[in-house]
């Protein structure tokens, strides 16, 4: 499972994800990518799970980028424990992830085999995502800046 190797401080506050993603919301690295849709936290099993599931229907043969990384500690209390007592101890790790980011890329195939297995990917997410071409991406995000400067 992915996490970090060691964390200033090893509990956090739950946080907020209110807003869109201002990082992280271009394809940089392959031609097709993952798009989140809405806000959620993202496990790291699921991560893996993702991973595994994309490189397994390319066989190998293109390349897989993972643009998150779970480094926000979740806690949890023991069932049946009483209120009071402190925080409980980290149970898993999750990557915060907003709207608009890019959670995973992959190059190197042709687009019917990309888009399958980014499809397959997604399955295994907690969230609704959605495919994107690295042109698409573009397109879009030069239409909305024009917009805005109008």
């Amino acid at each position: 499972m992915l996490m970090p190797k060691r964390v200033k401080h090893r509990k956090q506050f739950r946080g907020t994800m209110a807003h869109k993603a201002c990082r992280g919301t271009t394809i940089t690295y392959g031609d097709f990518g993952i798009v989140a849709v809405e806000p959620c936290w993202i496990r790291s099993n699921q991560i893996e799970a993702a991973r595994v599931a994309m490189t397994r229907f390319i066989k190998r043969g293109g390349q897989v980028w993972i643009k998150i990384f779970p480094d926000k500690p979740v806690s949890a209390k023991p069932a049946e424990t009483r209120m009071g007592s402190g925080k409980g101890t980290v149970d898993y790790w999750v990557a915060v992830v907003k709207p608009g980011r890019v959670l995973f890329e992959i190059g190197g195939v042709e687009e019917a085999t990309a888009r399958e297995a980014l499809r397959l990917a997604m399955h295994k997410l907690p969230c609704k995502c959605k495919i994107v071409s690295k042109a698409d991406l573009a397109a879009a995000q030069e239409g909305g800046a024009t917009n805005e400067d109008n």
